[in-house]
């Protein structure tokens, strides 16, 4: 057995939305480079040429430093802190709430499971995002102005000049891409995991855990991608570009054609992929770990 091994009892809800909380934050700290040059690629930079994933961060580290990989990590955490602990902590109660605890698993179920702790995580987390985006996005060169330099002075910034709107912009485009990486990250991870224990291809354990996240970061990203770009698009648009999320797909395919909405697709599978390893495999041991402790302080009581 590679990892600790799973409790007899499950967990309950505290400590699978603790667990993925600070899952997701680990995540976050290790793949933010590459969610940095994902939305440096997708947004473009005018006299800078960007030639893939690691050549972005490269130029981003001769030309901006290396800090500048991380451009926006504290609204990261904070968006991860509160919406991943409720999306992925809330999975298991919401889909034992629709089957009724049984091993039967509709599409149509399939696809609703995850959709509603999401919803409800995207309109509050919102604005989390808004401020992650537009830090990745700002350049840090000499004699180019910041928009931002802080995350609390961000959050002040957008409300004093775009208002109470410009920190929820882009939430619909938000929600309806968090509900499409939501289903498919989760519900793909949830069937691979089931798949590979049914046959006896790999005990529950960290190598089962690794490649049920690896297939379900591939086909989020072949599935959200559109969405994902759209919604960087949008939320980095100063006011009165685009009319709305519509409009800037409208505009997007008029004047770059369908491939604009899966530019970035390498660095945005690289991110996502290695996102869904580190956060899975993380989630369940430290699941694993907190109900070890739980045990053992019930038993010392």
């Amino acid at each position: 057995m590679v990892g600790l091994k799973p409790s007899d009892v499950p967990p309950p809800l505290g400590v699978k939305m603790a667990s993925a909380g600070a899952a997701a934050c680990v995540a976050d700290l290790i793949t933010f480079p590459l969610d940095t040059a994902k939305i440096q690629g997708e947004k473009g930079v005018e006299g800078i040429r960007y030639r893939g994933v690691f050549g972005t961060i490269s130029t981003m580290v001769r030309t901006e430093g290396p800090r500048s990989l991380y451009n926006g990590l504290v609204a990261g955490l904070q968006r991860q802190t509160c919406f991943a602990s409720i999306r992925i902590g809330l999975y298991d109660n919401v889909k034992n709430f629709y089957t009724g605890g049984t091993d039967r698993k509709p599409v149509f179920w399939c696809g609703s499971w995850p959709a509603a702790p999401q919803a409800h995580g995207g309109v509050v987390c919102s604005t989390t995002d808004v401020v992650k985006v537009r830090f990745q996005a700002q350049m840090n060169l000499d004699g180019v102005a910041r928009r931002y330099t802080g995350t609390m002075q961000a959050y002040k910034h957008i409300f004093q000049n775009e208002g109470m709107r410009g920190l929820w912009k882009g939430t619909l485009p938000n929600i309806t891409r968090n509900a499409l990486v939501n289903c498919t990250e989760l519900v793909t991870y949830d069937l691979i995991k089931e798949a590979i224990l049914k046959h006896n291809l790999l005990s529950d354990n960290l190598p089962c855990h690794f490649v049920s996240a690896f297939g379900a970061g591939f086909v989020t990203t072949v599935i959200a991608s559109p969405v994902d770009v759209v919604k960087t698009r949008y939320m980095n648009s100063p006011p009165g570009l685009y009319k709305s999320a519509i409009n800037c797909s409208w505009i997007m395919m008029t004047k770059e054609g369908p491939s604009a909405f899966y530019k970035g697709f390498v660095p945005s599978f690289l991110r996502l992929g290695s996102w869904n390893v580190v956060m899975f495999v993380t989630f369940e041991q430290i699941k694993r770990a907190m109900m070890v402790t739980k045990k053992r302080y019930e038993e010392g009581n």
